[in-house]
């Protein structure tokens, strides 16, 4: 499904997920580095941050340590109301 605005995306029900990703350094693996990823996602699954960490895991050489994450809905359905009537000033 494609989206013409980030509004739009809200509005079907997507809220901003920002994952922390730790994970180690190829050539020193003690050694964690920290990676911050953020898009627009679906909760309670995440097909989004699951589809970046799977890309993560077959594309790059550093192994994840943890992955953190949290979810805010920006704006929802119930944010929206319909207006009966309007006031004109003069």
């Amino acid at each position: 499904m494609r989206f013409a605005s980030d509004l739009e995306r809200q509005l079907q029900g997507y809220g901003l997920t920002t994952a922390h990703i730790l994970y180690r350094i190829p050539d020193f693996e003690s050694v964690l580095q920290t990676y911050v990823w953020q898009d627009y996602d679906l909760a309670p699954d995440f097909p989004e941050m699951h589809k970046f960490l799977d890309f993560w895991r077959t594309s790059l050489d550093g192994p994840l340590h943890s992955v953190r994450y949290t979810h805010r809905r920006l704006v929802g359905a119930n944010d929206w109301r319909r207006v009966e009537g309007e006031f004109r000033l003069r």
